[in-house]
């Protein structure tokens, strides 16, 4: 339970007057979290703490919360300068008048931010179905640069590694352990179970990584909530302030927080197209395989703070939805903690036939969560080139020695996927048996599941297909299409499906022949 250290009834009724914005309070709306309060009116947004204290957050004095603005200022700058204005006192003139920066004595801090449409929001945009796979790519490139410039741990960090996961795992389990009433203490003790023989499997990993340089000074919470579309690109803010060890973490604990969230709300499907792309963006593969336990730990944080925020808030009419809440976030971490073994998956069959679609659709459902990298042929053909996934490329790209240097290329990144204990999905022609060939090596020589699907549609529907497409890495036409059928295949023992209906039919069939 938190401390309430200090009322702030007047402060808040000042802020929900409008007064300090020149509005009227029916133009100011409030949000509320269980260490903020954040009121938006006009074209300002204005943030202040909660005097609270928890075991890993303490706004419980006045000077605590001005540090943690200023902190909160300089930390959130680096992904949203636009974003974020100034640290603002809260004043009480001689009189008792409240007033905003005003030159009294100050009795609150708070951050004052531009504001913007609440239909900007990720989580909004989610809801609403309004989020779409190119939103999902523009997300993966900004996490990706926004991890790449921040400052990494020094070798004598406290934070990172094994023993700080640990730390957290720990603290959240013991939180969740006092609310027998939430959380059965039998589900609290096999979750506490599973988690430290995930954290055994993941130790040497994770010391590794950190002695790598992968622990920085990261967002901290990072998920849809927390990221608008400022000027149609997607805009990181509202990052950790108040504790370190929540924000200098591994970057792939910073971006399993948004991998979970898009996976809680039914988007299992976006967060394997965001691992995709920013695990190749950052050649970061290496370390995939402490994803369930790091995936678990996020969903048991998330748990916690919905327990929290019942508390803070105080409104019984939200219990009953805030407890569903963090019981279903407790049991995805349970399922995070059970990961399938990594496999392999070959998506094969000549241009046209929809390989990109069914990979698309099957990689969310293969391997751990959130499901297996994709490996595109045309995509990394077009990184190879140095030039972006639309732009068509002329045929000397597509010469037998690119054409080995691109499959080359795709099977050593899947190999380290894979080594890593995370699975793959690879889409490509597959036309010579070479090809194929070397992918089920690769298989045998990891000692992971193999299974090759080969996609066949008539002659008309591949052509037609491919002279439909708009805006796509491939660069097929209906030429190729003809060229391409009058290729010897050779030996072919990979499972074919018929491609010809519509994709939810063709992934059916590959499920079947998956599952088989």
């Amino acid at each position: 339970m938190p401390d309430q250290a200090e009322d702030q009834s007047a402060v808040v009724e000042f802020l929900a007057s409008g007064a300090w914005a020149g509005v009227s309070p029916d133009r100011v709306s409030r949000i509320e979290t269980h260490g903020a309060l954040v009121f938006l009116a006009g074209d300002r947004v204005c943030k202040i703490k909660r005097a609270v204290e928890f075991p890993y957050m303490d706004f419980s004095t006045l000077e605590k919360r001005r540090r943690a603005c200023e902190t909160e200022l300089r930390l959130n700058r680096r992904a949203a300068p636009r974003l974020y204005l100034s640290v603002e006192p809260i004043t009480r003139s001689s009189g008792g008048r409240l007033s905003f920066g005003g030159a009294g004595t100050p009795v609150e801090w708070c951050v004052l931010m531009r504001r913007f449409p609440q239909e900007a929001l990720l989580d909004r945009m989610a809801e609403e179905g309004r989020l779409t796979r190119q939103i999902v790519i523009d997300l993966a490139a900004a996490i990706a640069g926004f991890h790449a410039d921040a400052e990494r741990a020094g070798d004598d960090s406290p934070y990172g590694g094994e023993a700080a996961v640990r730390a957290t795992l720990t603290e959240s389990l013991q939180e969740l352990s006092e609310r027998p009433t939430w959380f059965a203490p039998d589900a609290v003790e096999r979750v506490r179970q599973l988690a430290d023989a995930q954290l055994g499997r993941s130790a040497a990993v994770l010391d590794a990584r950190k002695r790598a340089g992968f622990v920085r000074q990261c967002h901290g919470d990072l998920h849809l909530g927390n990221v608008c579309l400022l000027e149609g690109r997607p805009t990181l803010f509202d990052a950790i302030e108040f504790n370190e060890a929540l924000s200098w973490v591994d970057v792939l604990h910073d971006l399993a927080f948004m991998l979970m969230d898009l996976d809680h709300r039914g988007l299992r499907a976006f967060a394997a197209l965001l691992l995709t792309q920013y695990a190749v963006e950052t050649d970061d593969l290496d370390g995939l395989g402490v994803l369930p336990l790091l995936l678990a730990d996020r969903a048991l944080v998330r748990a916690k703070v919905k327990a929290a925020t019942a508390d803070a808030t105080g409104e019984r009419g939200r219990l009953a939805a805030l407890q569903r809440e963090a019981q279903k976030y407790f049991e995805a971490a349970q399922a995070y903690l059970r990961p399938p073994p990594a496999r392999l998956v070959a998506v094969g069959g000549l241009s046209g036939t929809g390989k990109s679609t069914l990979a698309g659709r099957i990689a969310p459902k293969v391997g751990p969560a959130p499901g297996a990298v994709h490996l595109r042929s045309d995509v990394i053909r077009k990184r190879l080139a140095g030039v972006p996934e639309s732009q068509r490329l002329d045929e000397s790209f597509y010469s037998q020695d690119w054409t080995r240097a691109v499959y080359k290329r795709m099977i050593a990144i899947a190999g380290r996927v894979l080594a890593s204990g995370h699975a793959v999905v690879l889409d490509a022609v597959f036309a010579r048996v070479d090809e194929r060939e070397a992918v089920q090596r690769l298989a045998a020589k990891l000692g992971v599941g193999f299974r090759g699907l080969w996609l066949e549609a008539p002659l008309h529907v591949m052509a037609d297909r491919v002279e439909r497409r708009s805006g796509d890495a491939s660069d097929a036409t209906a030429e190729i299409v003809h060229r391409q059928v009058s290729y010897e295949l050779g030996r072919l023992d990979w499972h074919k499906v018929s491609a010809e209906g519509p994709p939810e039919t063709v992934e059916a069939a590959a499920r079947r022949a998956l599952d088989a």
